[in-house]
């Protein structure tokens, strides 16, 4: 489970019990706003130093260098960064890494409309876990689960019947009868 979910009292005793302290959930972090700001100012005015900025605190709280240092660095693109289509894509990743198990990725990517690349390209798997114990070769056999199905229609959710119904100037939003 990932540590950053998890207060950082609890602890396991050395009899097995698991102990935990109950503490208030942030709703919104200031990473996450951070890199929303970020994100709106590049689509703004692109690429620039107060850009840069928002994002190299997220990166500096983690212990990496500064998002152009790295680009120049390590990248084999490293003019990635100082286009607003390179550094929107920079700024995508840096979201999906810093707020991973947030449940902020399936927003993210119905907001910048990337869903149905993500969501469509493999099934979900699992390993067997009714196999017979102490049976390695049948547990780690995969499975599918779910094939997952994002289609265009899934952006905009339907409208109920009963508010279409109170107002006949509404219309059903497109992929939906």
């Amino acid at each position: 489970w990932p540590k950053k979910l998890i207060h950082l009292e609890n602890e396991f005793t050395s009899t097995g019990a698991y102990s935990t302290t109950r503490y208030p959930w942030p709703v919104i972090r200031l990473a996450d706003l951070y890199l929303m700001y970020a994100e709106a100012m590049n689509e703004v005015s692109g690429p620039g130093t107060d850009v840069y900025a928002y994002i190299d605190k997220i990166r500096e709280r983690a212990g990496l260098e500064g998002v152009v240092d790295s680009w120049l660095k390590y990248s084999d693109n490293p003019g990635k960064p100082t286009t607003k289509e390179g550094l929107r894509k920079i700024i995508q990743q840096e979201r999906l890494i810093e707020l991973a198990f947030e449940g902020k990725r399936f927003w993210d990517l119905r907001r910048w409309k990337l869903a149905a690349d993500y969501m469509n390209d493999k099934p979900i798997q699992a390993w067997s876990v009714l196999a017979e114990e102490g049976s390695a070769d049948a547990y780690y056999q995969l499975l599918t689960i779910y094939t997952q199905e994002f289609v265009t229609r899934d952006y905009l959710w339907p409208i109920s019947e009963s508010e279409l119904a109170k107002n006949p100037n509404l219309v059903q939003n497109p992929g939906w009868k």
